[in-house]
């Protein structure tokens, strides 16, 4: 069972369940605390996506590694 396919009783279930875990007064705090930690997910998958869209591409046949990670010749 996917959380798409809850039915209309099974989310007022969870509703009652959630009300009676975290009681009527700190509901509104702990639906704060979640909506802030989603924006703050969503901020952090944002900027990661933009750097690395900011990447360059590889050429081709050729793998996408930084230059600092390659290992160095110790004697030549």
């Amino acid at each position: 069972m996917g959380l798409g396919s809850l039915s209309g009783g099974e989310i007022l279930i969870l509703m009652v369940i959630i009300l009676l875990v975290f009681g009527a007064n700190r509901l509104p705090e702990a639906g704060k605390a979640v909506g802030k930690g989603l924006r703050e997910f969503k901020r952090a998958l944002s900027e990661a996506e933009s750097s690395i869209q900011r990447l360059p591409a590889a050429p081709h046949g050729e793998e996408s590694q930084p230059q600092s990670a390659k290992p160095k010749r110790l004697v030549e």
